[in-house]
């Protein structure tokens, strides 16, 4: 179950990865890297198949980004997942969201959720940040009273 205090605890951070960003418009990651950053997210690109997403650098791996992160967000497959929230962890990254949209599974794998209980690192298991980013638009408002409705999402304060 998502706790909507642990979304905003998350999102109250404003330098987050977008692991899985691409420069390719059709793909997700670029949804979620263009949406942070026209709310005034200071984002970092990492995905090792692209030079640039919207411009701006993007950085094979975890270990190649510069500066310190308050958190990442993890757009890759789930068979993939774990392995990059461990390089989060190794890097010290606090936070993790494991991006799951409408159907499919995201990157939510038992294994991933494991390493960030195990490292102790606070995460969103399941979830589309744009479910929470003010303001939320109609698709993503719909698609957030459904979790309410199925029990995944709790009751915010």
């Amino acid at each position: 179950m998502i706790d909507p205090r642990v979304v905003t605890e998350f999102l109250s951070h404003r330098h987050l990865a977008v692991i899985g960003a691409s420069g390719d418009r059709r793909n997700f990651g670029n949804t979620i890297y263009r949406e942070l950053a026209s709310r005034g997210y200071n984002v970092v690109a990492v995905n090792p198949n692209a030079a640039t997403v919207e411009g701006d650098p993007c950085y094979p791996d975890m270990a190649s980004v510069p500066g310190e992160l308050d958190g990442a967000i993890v757009m890759v497959a789930r068979d993939k997942a774990a392995d990059v929230v461990r390089a989060c962890t190794a890097r010290g990254v606090p936070r993790v969201w494991l991006f799951k949209g409408v159907g499919g599974t995201g990157s939510m794998s038992d294994e991933a959720v494991e390493v960030c209980q195990k490292a102790g690192v606070e995460f969103v298991a399941g979830a589309c940040p744009l479910m929470f980013l003010e303001p939320v638009g109609w698709y993503h408002k719909a698609h957030r009273a459904l979790r309410h409705l199925n029990g995944s999402l709790a009751k915010g304060p």
